[in-house]
C-alpha cells in the first residue's frame, strides 16, 4: 500500500468485475477505497439483479488470467478449492468450416460469473481499506466551485425517492457498466460528449444448464461449434462449471434470426449446426430448466478522451467506458488491461496525482481498446445485418476478414500450430493483430496458399506493387495497439 497519507478517498461506482478490478488498483495508493452499488451482495456465490448477463457463460481470456494472478495470486486455486470444474488435462475440441483441431487444456478452471465474482469480491473485502456500500444508488456528480473538478457522488439508497446524500471523494471512478449515466451527468454539467462508436450486432445468446455425468467431465474442458455468418448458421459452446453442471451457449448476430429458448427445440438447433457433437454430448446430460435467452441490440464505444474538456478527478472502466460482443470473452479481460494501465499510471506518479492526470490515462485505456473492439468489428461484421460506425477502415476490416479466412485454413487445415498459436494469442489478446497483420507475415501466408485466393485478395485491394503498396495499406488500416 502507498505510504503517503494524503491520497485521500477513491469512490467506484460498480462493484462487478470492472469496479473490483479497479478497487484493487486503488487500495494500493488511497487511504480508502469505497466501492458503491445498488445491489446487495450475496453472502454465497449467486446471481443479482445488477449483472443480468451473469446467468450466461463468461470467460477470461489468457491476458485477464495474467493480470488477475498479478492482482489477486492464487484466485485460480480459490475458484478450485470453491469447487469450480479443473479443466488441467481435459480436451478442447475446435470444429469451424477449416476443419477440427483437439488440444490438451493446461491449469484452469471452469465457473460461472457468480462463483468468479465471489472469489474476487472476497479477496477484495480482506483488504483493510476497501469498503463496500451495498444498496446504494449513485444519481449523479458532485462538482468544486470551478466546475472542473469531480470531489464525489450523490447517492441514495436503492429503491427510495428521499433526497440524495453526498459521497465526497478525491477520485471518482465509473465502473456501472452498460447501464452506465455518465453521459448524462457529463452533458448537464455542460460538457459536449462526442457520439460513441456503435456495433448494430443484434445479437442473441440463448443458455441452457445441463447436469453432466463423470465420463463426460473427465474428457471435455470445452467444445466449440463455430458459425457459418453468410448461411446464418449459429455458434455454439458447451463447457463444464461448477457442480457437475455445464453451460451450453447457442448464439447468432445481425438480428435475422435469434436462437431458441423453447427446452423442446433446443437440442434440435443445436444437432442442425455446422457439427452435431454437442448435441451428442447432451444426450447423456440432464437439462436442468428451460433455455434462457439474452439481447444486445448494440455495443459502443465512448470516445472521451476526444472531449474539449474533462473534469478533474474523474475516470472511467469497463462496459461504461467500450463494451464488446460477449460471445468473445474480452469484456472482463479488457478491464483488467484497463486497470493495469491504471496502476501504471498511478505508480509513474509515486505522489498523489496531479490534477487532469485522468485525460493521460483515458488515451492510454483507449490504445488498449482500440485493437479488441476492432477485432469485434472484423468478426460480427461477417454477420448478415451487423453495421458499424466508427473510426475503424472499413476497407481494412475487408481486407482482414478475407485474410483471416486464407489464414485459418492453412493454420487448421494444415495443420500449422505455430500459425494457429499466434492467431489464439490475438484473440486470447495478448498479441496485436499487427503481428499477424504486417507486410512480411500476410506475404508468408499469401505466397504459402495454393489455391490463387492470395494472389485474387491482393489484387481485389489494387495492390499489385506488394512490397510498398502492402506495408503502406496495412500501416494505414490496421491497429498498432499493444496491450503489453
Amino acid at each position: 500500500m502507498n505510504n503517503d497519507p494524503n491520497w485521500g478517498r477513491a469512490l467506484v461506482i460498480g462493484g462487478s468485475m470492472a469496479g473490483m478490478l479497479a478497487a484493487r488498483v486503488l487500495a494500493e495508493y488511497y487511504d480508502e477505497v469505497l466501492v458503491v452499488d445498488k445491489d446487495d451482495f450475496p453472502g454465497t456465490p449467486g446471481n443479482r439483479p445488477g449483472t443480468p448477463q451473469a446467468y450466461h457463460p463468461h470467460r477470461l481470456l489468457p491476458r485477464g488470467k495474467l493480470i488477475l494472478e498479478s492482482l489477486f495470486p492464487g484466485w485460480l486455486d480459490d475458484l478450485l478449492a470453491q469447487g469450480a470444474f479443473p479443466k488441467e488435462g481435459k480436451r478442447i475440441r475446435s470444429v469451424s468450416v477449416y476443419g477440427t483441431l483437439e488440444v490438451i487444456d493446461r491449469k484452469d478452471a471452469g465457473a460461472s460469473r457468480a462463483l468468479l465474482e465471489w472469489v474476487i469480491r472476497r479477496r477484495l473485502q480482506a483488504l483493510p481499506n476497501v469498503r463496500f456500500a451495498n444498496g446504494c444508488e449513485a444519481t449523479g456528480l458532485q462538482m468544486a466551485l470551478d466546475g472542473a473538478t469531480v470531489t464525489g457522488v450523490t447517492v441514495r439508497e436503492r429503491g427510495k425517492t428521499v433526497q440524495s446524500t453526498t459521497l465526497e471523494a478525491d477520485l471518482v471512478l465509473d465502473a456501472s457498466g452498460r447501464s452506465s449515466k455518465l453521459v448524462k451527468w457529463l452533458q448537464a454539467l455542460g460538457y459536449h460528449v462526442p457520439e460513441p462508436e456503435r456495433l448494430k450486432a443484434s445479437l442473441g445468446y440463448s443458455t441452457r444448464y445441463y447436469r453432466i455425468p463423470p465420463h463426460i467431465a473427465e474428457q471435455w474442458s470445452v467444445v466449440v461449434t463455430e458459425g457459418v455468418p453468410a448461411k446464418g448458421v449459429g455458434t455454439a459452446v458447451f463447457g463444464p462449471v461448477e457442480q457437475d453442471t455445464a453451460e451450453v451457449v447457442l448464439y447468432y448476430a445481425g438480428g435475422q434470426r435469434y436462437p431458441t429458448t423453447d427446452a423442446g427445440l433446443y437440442e434440435q438447433e443445436l444437432a442442425a449446426l455446422l457439427d452435431p457433437s454437442i448435441a451428442g454430448l447432451l444426450q447423456a446430460c440432464e437439462p436442468l430448466g428451460p433455455p434462457r435467452g439474452y439481447r444486445v441490440p448494440e455495443c459502443f464505444r465512448q470516445r472521451f478522451e476526444r472531449m474539449e474538456r474533462w473534469p478533474s478527478g474523474l475516470l472511467v472502466m469497463g462496459d461504461a467506458l467500450c463494451n464488446f460482443d460477449p460471445i468473445y470473452g474480452q469484456g472482463i479481460t479488457v478491464a483488467a488491461i484497463e486497470a493495469e494501465l491504471l496502476a501504471a499510471q498511478l505508480r509513474e506518479r509515486r505522489t498523489r496525482p496531479k490534477p487532469f492526470f485522468e485525460r493521460e490515462a483515458l488515451r492510454r485505456m483507449q490504445e488498449a481498446i482500440d485493437p479488441a473492439w476492432w477485432l469485434t468489428a472484423v468478426a460480427d461484421l461477417c454477420w448478415p445485418g451487423v453495421e458499424y460506425t466508427g473510426s475503424h477502415s472499413r476497407e481494412g476490416i475487408a481486407f482482414a476478414q478475407k485474410y483471416f479466412e486464407l489464414y485459418r485454413k492453412q493454420a487448421v487445415g494444415k495443420p500449422d500450430m505455430e500459425l494457429f498459436g499466434k492467431y489464439m494469442m490475438m484473440n486470447g489478446l495478448l498479441l496485436s493483430p499487427r503481428e499477424l497483420l504486417n507486410a512480411e507475415a500476410v506475404r508468408a501466408v499469401l505466397n504459402a496458399d495454393g489455391s490463387g485466393e492470395g494472389e485474387r485478395l491482393l489484387a481485389e485491394f489494387a495492390m499489385e506493387d506488394r512490397d510498398h503498396q502492402l506495408e503502406q495499406f496495412l500501416e494505414r488500416t490496421i491497429p498498432a495497439g499493444s496491450y503489453k
